[in-house]
């Protein structure tokens, strides 16, 4: 009963926490101010893939298809090019590194230019959060997934390298091209080292939990 619980609410708040993020509201005060845009930075790429993962979408996709579909998608996640990308160091270069492309570059400012960039920008970090959570701490079978030494050690440098990010970005001032006040640049910067670490420490939790658990007797290993 506890696990049917967690599969349905984990999936719910994700899927809200990723629709408060894109609401009008919401994308109205990100595009306005760049403390609205970093709340949505943290809620689409950082919490709501928590949400999302935490639900097992594999395990649950493989029990409600038929089987031949079903087939196919162990054939389709078992490939190469699938494997190289839900690799934990692919995963955390998508999500980690394009935040780095988007802060300390132009990106930015073209991003509040180009309505339809804005949208592929948004798209990415949901996506890259989801595939970075999944190939860390993801609950679903991943026979090829890499053992937790290599998954825990990407995670401590993709999280210290998101801190490093936020702390060069308030030092310096960035992103240059938000037209925001530096005070306003450096409470964004605030926002997102604080949120980082956040969600750092509920992926931390969620894995050490798993490996506990996994290290009981009697007790199939998760993670």
């Amino acid at each position: 009963q506890a696990n049917l619980q967690n599969e349905g609410c984990t999936p719910l708040l994700g899927a809200a926490l990723a629709l408060v993020a894109l609401s009008p509201p919401l994308m109205h005060y990100g595009h306005a101010s760049i403390e609205g845009h970093m709340i949505q930075h943290l809620m689409l790429g950082m919490y709501a893939p928590i949400g999302l993962v935490m639900a097992a979408p594999v395990t649950l996709a493989l029990r409600t298809l038929p089987q031949r579909p079903a087939r196919a998608l162990v054939r389709w996640l078992a490939s190469a090019p699938v494997r190289l990308l839900a690799h934990p160091i692919t995963a955390a270069v998508l999500d980690i590194g394009a935040m780095f492309l988007l802060y300390l570059t132009p990106l930015y400012g073209l991003m509040h230019d180009t309505s339809w960039l804005g949208a592929v920008l948004h798209l990415h970090f949901l996506l890259a959060g989801c595939l970075f959570v999944w190939a860390i701490v993801g609950p679903d079978p991943a026979p090829h997934r890499p053992g937790p030494r290599l998954r825990l050690l990407v995670f401590f440098f993709a999280m210290a390298l998101h801190g490093a990010l936020s702390k060069y970005m308030y030092l310096h001032g960035y992103p240059l091209e938000s037209g925001a006040a530096l005070e306003q640049r450096r409470f964004a910067a605030e926002l997102m080292y604080y949120g980082g670490d956040l969600a750092g420490l509920a992926m931390a939790g969620v894995f050490f939990a798993a490996r506990y658990k996994a290290r009981r007797p009697g007790v199939a290993p998760a993670l």
